[in-house]
């Protein structure tokens, strides 16, 4: 008996992982992805109209005649990634810092010397809204190859109202141009420019009593984030501008404890912010706040790994306790080098003791519940967009860095990307 009719029809996948909820999964749930053998998904205008094994599809799905049907043997489907922290949008160039980091120089030698955060200021503050569209585009084009189908994107560079809203304006063009979908973040409180270093709490007053405002009587973003850390924000400045954020319309959500225990996951659970991010310096009064409030605890071990700081996030003692684990890339131009989520997951295997399921439940499941997309991405169930990758070989291969493993990316029942393995011309 035909059940619902699709224009888009992949079968014959030897596994299709599903990632269906409850969002998100904590605990011993991260580790449940739904692996359907020999299985299908099909997709009308751009929505999952059926997931199941082929043999059900051959029954219950009236393929249209105009339909895309790909026959995936060999191969495993999994939901689009969703990138739950990145900078994407930037002008200027920093790889040299790169090299000196190789050399010996550390993340705040840099910064102290105009380097860091603030010399992607001075280029971006210079750059209009056609050339950070244009900047952006060719990064944006990289992610959606390595599987992405849904990314957050931070402002964050220009420190300055107008900047702010020029680049969260480019968000918006790119949102609506681009197959991935953007999600965008108000970042005001990035760092402290030069010219209010002697004057901080003026700059806190000016985050929150202009730039919020304007962002938030614009419609430019649906989350406020603060960089709390070592040398960047207190918890005290922290708290104050998310509140005034929430207060605007501007979910929390916040950069913590990366390069010291700054109280930023604390700050986190008193604010009941969606997502702390970063956590190389969590202790465990942090995890326990996280557990308790619910938060999700974004890791980003590709940062840690290009700055080099020597440790990685405990994603063990999170998901121990309980605390729902997402992951991202932190695509930007200082340290967040790789636009991949499968190098993510690598790293979140061998450096964070995560295991390949888990990682991939935090690369789609949770991620989009960290974004508030978890009612259309993350997962390949009926009603939702049809964003997937068909993945070469079974799931560890995902996890082989290097590999063309990611063959084809597909958002809203549409073939974005195709990558051709080894024997193609």
């Amino acid at each position: 008996m035909i059940g619902v009719t699709a224009d888009f029809l992949i079968r014959h996948a030897d596994l299709v992982v599903t990632c269906v909820g409850p969002a998100p999964r904590r605990g011993a749930a991260q580790g449940e992805i739904g692996a359907i053998p020999d299985g299908a998904v099909a997709g009308r205008d751009g929505r999952i109209v059926f997931v199941g094994p082929t043999t059900d599809a051959d029954r219950e799905v009236d393929v249209l005649p105009r339909a895309r049907v790909l026959d995936a043997p060999g191969r495993i489907v999994v939901p689009g990634f969703v990138d739950a922290h990145t900078h994407v949008v930037y002008a200027g160039d920093r790889r040299s810092e790169f090299r000196r980091r190789l050399a010996g120089a550390t993340y705040s030698q840099i910064a102290a010397e105009g380097g860091g955060i603030l010399a992607t200021v001075r280029a971006t503050r210079a750059a209009d809204e056609s050339r950070l569209v244009a900047e952006t585009t060719p990064r944006l084009d990289e992610m959606l190859r390595c599987g992405t189908t849904t990314c957050e994107a931070k402002s964050g560079y220009g420190l300055e109202t107008e900047t702010e809203l020029r680049m969260l304006r480019a968000i918006r063009t790119l949102d609506e141009r681009h197959p991935i979908d953007l999600v965008p973040t108000f970042l005001g409180a990035h760092e402290i420019p030069p010219e209010f270093r002697s004057r901080r709490e003026a700059f806190v007053a000016y985050v929150i009593d202009e730039m919020i405002p304007q962002v938030a009587g614009e419609g430019l973003a649906e989350w406020c984030d603060v960089f709390c850390d070592a040398g960047v924000y207190t918890a005290g400045e922290a708290r104050e501008i998310l509140t005034a954020g929430a207060r605007a319309g501007l979910q929390p959500r916040i950069h913590a404890d990366e390069f010291a225990s700054s109280g930023g996951s604390l700050v986190a659970a008193a604010v009941g912010a969606r997502s702390a991010d970063h956590l190389l310096f969590l202790e465990r009064e942090g995890i326990e706040a996280l557990a308790a409030a619910g938060t999700v605890a974004t890791l980003l071990p590709i940062a840690a790994f290009y700055l080099k700081l020597g440790r990685f996030a405990p994603a063990r003692a999170l998901i121990e306790a309980c605390v729902p684990v997402a992951l991202a890339t932190d695509v930007n131009p200082g340290g967040g080098f790789s636009p991949s989520m499968p190098f993510a997951m690598a790293l979140a295997c061998c450096a964070m003791n995560m295991t390949v399921e888990e990682a991939l439940v935090a690369a789609t499941l949770n991620a989009a519940y960290s974004l508030d997309r978890h009612d259309r991405a993350g997962s390949l169930e009926a009603g939702k967009q049809l964003d997937a990758v068909i993945v070469r070989g079974d799931l560890v291969d995902l996890v082989r860095v290097g590999a063309p493993s990611v063959e084809t990316v597909i958002k809203r029942g549409q073939v974005v990307a195709y990558n051709p393995g080894p024997g193609y011309a």
